[in-house]
């Protein structure tokens, strides 16, 4: 055997190994898909500064986790229709967590929320984890969660979420209860 074919040897060995010892040792990737219960991740209040998490904070409400960015246009013009679902339908259990991914100032976030007259939890994950843990194509990306944290629902990009058919859908989890 000449030494290239033995280096070549070499290499795949070490390839093959590496490939045995990921697929037995490796970590499991899940995907974040409807029917999966949503990811637990963290992010900071911009109301009250305090860190939050998805799964503490939004347990037992029918939850709307948009993940959006102050410079997205698209994000923009969808935030209108996601205030006046929720005006209409916070009373009944609906909660809507927009985690910002800007890695800027905070105060830059909330007067975008200000300029729009957004009342419903602002958030922000400066570090952008959410969009690793959701495994996101960009901004807007929004994930429509039962009462037990089970994605019902998966958008990329800008939705009406007023719309009479997301409405007639929110309304519809509402009246399930937790399990």
């Amino acid at each position: 055997m000449t030494r290239q074919w033995k280096l070549v040897a070499i290499v795949v060995g070490i390839l093959a190994l590496g490939a045995a010892a990921l697929t037995r040792f490796g970590g499991t990737m899940e995907g974040v898909s409807v029917g999966r219960r949503a990811p637990d991740f963290q992010a900071i209040d911009l109301a009250s500064g305090d860190t939050v998490s998805l799964h503490q904070r939004y347990r037992g409400y029918v939850t709307l986790l948009n993940i959006w960015a102050t410079w997205c246009g698209p994000c923009r013009v969808e935030m209108p229709g996601m205030e006046q679902a929720y005006q209409a339908l916070a009373p009944e259990g609906f909660r809507i967590a927009a985690v910002s991914i800007d890695e800027g100032n905070a105060e830059d976030v909330r007067g975008f929320g200000r300029d729009l007259g957004l009342s419903f939890d602002l958030l922000q994950d400066r570090h952008t984890r959410v969009t690793q843990i959701y495994q996101t194509t960009g901004v807007p990306e929004s994930f429509l969660l039962d009462r037990n944290g089970i994605i019902v629902k998966r958008i990329i990009g800008p939705h009406d979420w007023n719309s009479p058919v997301n409405r007639a859908l929110i309304e519809r989890l509402l009246e399930q209860p937790a399990s």
